[in-house]
């Protein structure tokens, strides 16, 4: 009897299962006017049965689909939990969307992207160094790890940059140097040269209609249209922010819709 007891007793402990019941990780450090994001962990490609897989799991924003679009003016007090802070420098301010000092630590709408889709919004500064910043298929979690922001997981466009030097079109690396770019330059006779002016308003639109293009204008005027062999899209490369190094910029009238 002693005997079948502790058989019993070895059984009951061999079903009990051992470590987390979950994978889900916290996206990380948000500011106090949003709420945090979960993350779920993707396998990393190219494992097979026998052969273990030696890369980093990759995480990505669980986020609701886009659907059929989103649209926010900012008419309240609190971020809310359709934006995902990686750090404390957005709020709302009169209206508006507000970053200032962000240091490439992006503000993220929680919703999963397709692979085509256009976005539109205001942008505005009140500093005469511009830098109006946006990332468009990133992973909805990820910031700068440093104090060079060369492992963005997006798009970006950049607009009076490095002080009003550059209007930019990267691609991950900001500072990359086969970005598409224009030289800023103040009374030039091409309209995309000149610099970003404090107070103007700027309507933004971006899209990707084709998987593969990305065209940006600023109001009628076209600023880039660049094609790439290796498109940023899926999980992963599936989200929309707003960015900013230093100055204060704020963004309002934002509309998202596939395409």
């Amino acid at each position: 009897m002693r005997v079948l007891s502790s058989i019993a007793l070895l059984l009951l402990a061999s079903c009990v299962p051992s470590g987390p019941a979950s994978t889900s990780t916290d996206a990380g450090k948000s500011g106090s006017t949003s709420v945090t994001a979960k993350a779920r962990v993707m396998p990393p490609p190219g494992g097979s049965a026998g052969r273990p897989v030696v890369e980093k799991a990759v995480q990505v924003a669980d986020s609701p689909p886009l659907a059929d679009g989103f649209e926010d003016n900012f008419d309240r007090p609190m971020l809310g939990p359709d934006w995902q802070s990686t750090g404390g420098a957005w709020k709302i301010e009169d209206g508006k969307l507000c970053g200032k000092g962000a240091r490439n630590h992006p503000v993220w709408l929680n919703r999963a992207l397709p692979t085509n889709a256009r976005f539109e919004f205001d942008a505005t500064t009140d500093s005469i160094e511009g830098d109006l910043k946006a990332e468009f298929f990133g992973d909805g979690l990820s910031a700068a790890t440093g104090s060079t922001y060369n492992n963005a997981t997006s798009y970006l466009t950049i607009f009076g940059g490095w002080k009003n030097s550059f209007h930019v079109l990267a691609r991950i690396n900001e500072h990359a140097s086969d970005r598409p770019e224009i030289k800023v330059a103040p009374g030039s006779d091409d309209e995309r040269a000149r610099p970003v002016s404090p107070g103007q308003v700027y309507r933004f639109k971006v899209e990707r209609a084709d998987g593969r293009t990305i065209a940006w204008w600023i109001g009628d005027m076209l600023m880039f249209r660049f094609g790439d062999p290796q498109p940023l899209s899926g999980s992963g490369h599936d989200h929309f922010g707003f960015n900013d190094w230093e100055v204060r910029v704020c963004f309002d009238n934002v509309k998202v819709v596939p395409l």
